[in-house]
C-alpha cells in the first residue's frame, strides 16, 4: 500500500539515509530499528507527508501522497504532540477537527475511560504525569478510522498495562488488514503480532 523509493534525506550536512526503498503492505507490522540518529523519526515524518526527502518519493496505492493518504493514515510522534494548557478531551477535539474526523465528546471521553483516564479529562495536560500524556496522545488510534499507523517510539513513559494494551490494539489492527510501522527502543513482544524488520544505522 506504502511505498518509499530511493528515498535520501540530509540533515545538518550529515546524510541520514541514501537510496532507501521500503513497502508496507496490508496486514503487516514492520518494526523500525536503529541506533540514535539513524534517521527514524525522519523517516516517518517523510512518509507521514510532514517533511520532504533530499531526494526520491513516497506513494500511496501506487499515487503521490495526498488528500486521500492524509485521510487513511494517522501518525503520532514521539513528543505528546498537544497543548499544555488545554484539557485532554480539548486537545483531542481539536486533533479530530483538524483530521476531519466526526466524533462526539460522548465518543472521545469513551475513549480516555478505555485509556485509564476516567476523572483527568478536564485537566490541562501539563499536570498530567508523562504516562498519561502518552495515553491521550494514543487515543488518536482508537478516534481515527485510518489504515495505516505510523508510531515513533508508541511505548514511551507507558506501564505495563499501558504496554499491554497499546500491543493488543496494534495487533487487532493488522488483523483487521491495517499496517503500522513503528519504533521502539524496546522489543515489541509477540503479542504485538508478527513483526518483519527493517534496519538503519548510523552514518558518519
Amino acid at each position: 500500500m506504502l511505498e518509499a523509493s530511493h528515498l535520501s534525506c540530509i540533515k545538518k550536512d550529515r546524510i541520514l539515509f541514501d537510496g532507501l526503498s521500503l513497502q508496507l503492505r496490508e496486514g503487516e507490522l514492520m518494526y523500525l530499528r536503529g541506533p540514535n540518529g539513524a534517521g527514524k523519526t525522519s523517516l516517518l515524518r517523510i512518509l507521514s507527508g510532514l517533511s520532504q526527502p533530499s531526494h526520491g518519493c513516497v506513494n500511496w496505492r501506487g499515487k503521490p501522497l495526498d488528500l486521500q493518504w492524509y485521510r487513511e493514515m494517522v501518525y503520532v510522534g514521539h513528543k505528546p504532540g498537544m497543548s499544555d494548557t488545554l484539557t485532554a478531551i480539548e486537545n483531542l477535539r481539536f486533533w479530530c477537527c483538524q483530521h476531519a474526523v466526526a466524533v462526539r465528546d460522548a465518543h472521545i471521553l469513551d475513549v480516555l475511560s478505555v485509556l485509564g483516564l476516567v476523572g483527568v479529562e478536564d485537566i490541562p495536560c501539563r499536570l498530567l504525569s508523562a504516562g498519561q500524556q502518552r495515553r491521550v496522545a494514543l487515543a488518536k488510534l482508537w478516534l481515527k478510522p485510518a489504515t495505516v499507523w505510523l508510531l515513533d517510539e508508541p511505548f514511551t513513559a507507558l506501564d505495563v498495562d499501558g504496554v499491554s494494551q497499546l500491543e493488543a490494539v496494534m495487533c487487532q489492527h493488522v488483523k483487521a488488514g491495517g499496517a503500522i510501522l513503528t519504533t521502539s527502543h524496546q522489543p515489541l513482544s509477540t503479542s504485538a503480532g508478527p513483526l518483519t524488520f527493517f534496519d538503519l544505522e548510523y552514518r558518519i
